[in-house]
């Protein structure tokens, strides 16, 4: 007789690796990045910064779709003027999402320059590839540092390989040469990659930035490439780590490499905020991308952030489009339903809700779900029965079946998720 097999293991992920924490502060707001803090989510504008309306417009944006740190280019003295009207604006309108200056060239004169820029952010991305050349280099970098200690500005160090240091990589290029078994040279690039990030954070704590007021990342575009380096990276230093595949692409390509890259390391504990950096469509919204980072950590189990809606993809049992629909109606419900709810009804964000085409899975699925409902296929009776908490309550049918359904998840919110007291309140007799 064959032994028993040995228990499968745990489903989950691996432990995240221990950083130091680093906070990021606006006002009353505290952000955490590492030390055990949720994985952020980030994004970045595309306005001209110039323009400090169109800018806080779309900043606010990105925030209320849930972008816990927004970036934004600072590039020319009009952008840097700009800054402490665009974080005036964003506060008038009540978002006090911190705001990153991005840096490339000359952000060691517009930060000494523009006292209230550097005062209006919340944290500095230097990319030490762009501060300048030769000597200059290492005195720009020095005076962007400086900056940052007057202000106690945290900084994330952002190496690129579009940008990477050329004199940096000339010298590792000529010593790999001297090898008896030469690397290959995209592992030189890489090792210049992570060398860099960790040699720029070392420097910037020599000349006085605390270690916990730094953030690291090396983003690339190749998905291999990029879990390589960030492999090496975590194994090399103790800051944390800020993911994101550059240059991603647009729509699906974009999505599916970004998701391939992050996950693998999420997965294996690696990284603590996170940017999905997706070309928009021509005139696309630009908070596509902090939907895709969202979605990423939750379908992984890692956040959650709005109830997600389970979905069969459809068969020639289901030649209606009406379970299309109706799913594609009740995720965007629950999506612009989350301000409010988010505040009164805690715990919702993780509720699971299923629309199911057919008889084949639906009732299983829907049973398996919080609350689900599984619509009729072709050729099956024009009912829809409907499970909550893994019970069948009640059987829809007619021309109303998405209004009812709709209906009764948001009653089933305010029934499971509202506090104690509101609850009580709610199911009391009306007199």
């Amino acid at each position: 007789m064959n032994a028993a097999p040995d228990a499968p293991a745990a489903i989950g992920c691996l432990e995240r690796r221990p950083t130091r924490r680093v906070q990021v502060r606006w006002g009353g707001r505290v952000v955490e990045l590492g030390g055990g803090a949720a994985i952020v989510v980030q994004s970045m504008t595309n306005t001209d910064t110039a323009d400090p309306i169109a800018t806080a417009v779309q900043a606010a944006q990105l925030a209320r779709a849930g972008s816990e740190l927004v970036r934004i280019t600072v590039n020319s003295p009009q952008a840097a003027a700009a800054m402490p009207e665009i974080r005036a604006q964003l506060d008038r309108m009540g978002v006090d999402v911190p705001l990153v200056g991005d840096f490339h060239y000359n952000g060691h004169k517009l930060l000494a320059d523009h006292a209230e820029c550097a005062q209006a952010l919340s944290k500095y991305r230097i990319n030490p590839g762009n501060v300048g050349t030769a000597s200059r280099r290492d005195d720009n970098f020095a005076r962007m540092i400086e900056v940052a200690c007057r202000w106690d500005k945290p900084v994330r160090i952002g190496v690129n390989w579009g940008s990477l240091d050329q004199a940096l990589l000339a010298r590792m290029m000529d010593a790999n040469a001297a090898r008896s078994v030469p690397w290959d040279a995209a592992s030189v690039m890489r090792e210049a990659l992570v060398a860099s990030a960790i040699d720029s954070a070392r420097h910037a704590e020599r000349i006085g930035l605390a270690g916990t007021r730094i953030v690291l990342s090396a983003k690339v575009s190749s998905v291999q490439d990029l879990i390589v380096v960030y492999r090496d990276l975590a194994a090399r230093c103790d800051y944390p780590l800020h993911l994101g595949l550059t240059e991603a692409g647009m729509g699906s390509k974009g999505i599916v490499a970004s998701t391939a890259a992050l996950a693998v390391l999420l997965q294996e504990g690696i990284g603590d905020t996170i940017r999905v950096s997706l070309t928009p469509e021509p005139n696309g919204d630009r908070s596509r991308e902090v939907l895709v980072a969202q979605e990423i950590l939750q379908t992984m189990g890692l956040r959650a952030f709005a109830p997600l809606v389970v979905a069969c993809p459809g068969c020639g049992r289901t030649s209606s489009t009406f379970f299309q629909e109706l799913a594609d109606r009740i995720q965007r419900h629950l999506r612009a339903q989350m301000p409010s709810w988010k505040a009164n009804y805690p715990g919702v964000e993780s509720m699971q809700v299923a629309v199911m085409g057919c008889v084949v899975n639906g009732p299983g699925e829907s049973r398996h779900a919080d609350i689900g409902i599984s619509l009729p296929g072709s050729d099956e009776a024009p009912v829809a029965p409907v499970f909550v908490d893994g019970e069948r309550t009640v059987t829809l049918k007619g021309e109303r079946i998405a209004e009812e359904f709709q209906a009764i998840v948001d009653d089933y919110v305010r029934r499971r998720y509202a506090p104690a007291g509101m609850a009580a309140k709610a199911e009391a007799p009306q007199t």
